[in-house]
């Protein structure tokens, strides 16, 4: 391996991006120094703005020519330029934290030096209480400080014992500088209020970090970091995550303990081990799984930043019968490793499949959500299911409700059919009022073909292929997933390529969306059995 090099001040100042090695940690960090230097600067100038316009309006003398002389106005100038100026440092260039941590006290020892300038020059100007003025000044600083900057209460402490030093220096050099009875109460109120503004700083520094500290335990499973929530269906809720040391975009599915029970774990558990024995590059990857202390399911997935079919087809209506075949071939391909393992996914619909960039190539598709997965060769898992229907009604096999013991490989074929049919038409083959309803059509009725709903001719090829997918019998569709694909191949269809991809996104500037999504269509979990004890 080789030896780390040692940091250096121009190593520590990277122009313009990220430093090397930057956790979200340092981020957020960066970020937080960044802003109390832009609010500190606001503030000042705030307070500059209003005190000089009092002046202006109430004091005959001053004008514009005092305001700009006034000694004390520049060194209040001074303080709102330190904080702009670290501030605009801050937003081009990413420090180290070590230098981070520097560039934190030395922004905060510049302003309180810059208040205290300020301070004395209107004491010399006109004889007041000004180290009272100063010590108030003091604690707005520091407790902002404390309030915006995560640090250690050590850290707040030594930070603040240098921020306090200003303060004491004007309250001896104002008791230097008089003979009134009030020099002894001077010293006092420097030392006890000093010792004030030090604890109020810290112990909100404490407090503060420490619930952000256990804001962080509770958003932490192993070593991911769960950020924003990216969708939540039937079984589980899903999470960007982010790896504390690879740092690598992750999706993470949470089962909440309200969903918890046997049948819920047991189908948890079987979509973990079924998707994460599938391989194929279009399929959705696994990484990591395990249960957090008080009791919820997780697996950690491959982090899919891009639009499922579902919203596709919402945003921009019928696609390219081109386009079509691309995304019909990827997921057929995908099927296909499962179907060789036996297993059936039970739940393939346009929200399940999302059009990704991988590898520079676009429009890579990404079968996810293996949570209805059956494996037919279990007779365990089969007699399980036997009396239930599960899927999505919009896009079930008859057989899968007619007959759930049936469902096999063909039913998966079926229901890519639909979503084929989705994507050509811009409506899935049957719609209805009710579940019921849409059920009776798949049982009974025959889809109208996609280019009567389009109003528009399709391909013959690929328009028949999609309508033998939709055929009632399982024998009459495509033998299995492997023959569909060559079906798709042999289609009379010019290909879809990267420059169509990037033509269409050019055209249609589609929000991206994370895996995790289910759409707007409804999974249903009917108990057969159940519903037969209770009639």
């Amino acid at each position: 391996m080789a030896p780390t090099p040692r940091p250096t001040l121009l190593g520590a100042l990277r122009f313009g991006g990220e430093s090397a090695g930057l956790t979200d940690e340092d981020a957020f960090l960066h970020d937080r120094v960044a802003f109390f230097a832009l609010v500190s600067a606001l503030v000042s100038l705030g307070f500059f703005v209003f005190g000089n316009l009092i002046g202006l309006v109430t004091v005959e003398d001053y004008g514009l020519a005092e305001l700009v002389a006034s000694w004390g106005n520049r060194f209040h100038g001074v303080a709102i330029a330190i904080g702009l100026g670290t501030w605009v440092l801050l937003r081009r260039t990413r420090p180290r934290p070590t230098l981070l941590v520097a560039v934190d006290a030395a922004l905060t020892a510049a302003l309180l030096m810059a208040y205290g300038a300020m301070v004395l020059v209107e004491f010399l100007r006109s004889p007041e209480r000004v180290d009272m003025t100063m010590l108030l000044v003091t604690m707005v600083v520091l407790t902002l400080r404390a309030v915006l900057i995560p640090s250690t209460a050590l850290q707040t402490f030594a930070v603040s014992t240098i921020g306090v030093l200003p303060a004491i220096l004007v309250a001896w050099a104002v008791a230097r500088s008089t003979t009134r009875v009030w020099i002894f109460t001077s010293h006092v109120n420097a030392v006890l209020w000093s010792a004030t503004i030090l604890v109020v700083a810290t112990l909100t520094s404490r407090v503060i970090y420490g619930l952000r500290q256990h804001a962080q335990a509770a958003r932490r499973l192993g070593q991911y970091l769960l950020e924003e929530k990216i969708g939540e269906g039937g079984m589980g809720t899903v999470y960007r995550a982010r790896h504390a040391l690879l740092r690598r975009p992750t999706a993470i599915k949470l089962l909440p303990l309200e969903r918890v029970g046997a049948l819920a774990i047991a189908r948890f558990e079987r979509e973990v081990q079924h998707t994460s024995s599938l391989t194929h590059p279009n399929t959705v990857s696994i990484y990591d799984y395990g249960r957090t202390p008080d009791g919820v399911f997780y697996y950690a997935m491959e982090f899919l930043d891009g639009v499922d079919l579902q919203r596709l087809v919402e945003r921009t209506g019928a696609q390219d019968p081109r386009r079509v075949a691309h995304v019909m071939a990827q997921v057929a391909g995908a099927l296909a490793e499962a179907h060789d393992r036996g297993l059936v996914h039970r739940d393939v619909k346009p929200a399940n499949i999302v059009l990704c960039e991988r590898g520079g190539v676009k429009d890579t598709v990404k079968v996810f959500d293996f949570g209805l997965v059956k494996d037919v060769g279990n007779a365990d898992a089969a007699a399980t299911a036997a009396a239930t229907i599960l899927g999505t009604p919009l896009y079930m096999a008859p057989e899968a409700i007619v007959a759930p013991a049936s469902v096999g490989p063909s039913a998966d074929l079926y229901a890519l059919g639909a979503v084929a049919y989705y994507l050509l038409a811009g409506e899935p083959p049957f719609d209805g009022r009710t579940v019921v309803e849409v059920c009776s059509q798949h049982v009974h009725a025959r889809p109208a073909p996609p280019s009567d709903k389009l109003g528009r001719p399709i391909p013959a090829g690929i328009e028949q292929l999609v309508m033998t997918c939709l055929a009632k019998e399982p024998e009459r569709r495509p033998a299995s997933a492997r023959d569909l694909r060559a079906r798709l191949a042999r289609l009379d269809l010019a290909p879809w390529t990267e420059q169509d991809a990037d033509a269409f996104f050019l055209q249609h500037p589609i929000a991206r969306r994370s895996e995790g999504s289910t759409g707007s269509t409804t999974v249903v979990d009917v108990d057969l059995t159940a519903r037969a004890t209770a009639g």
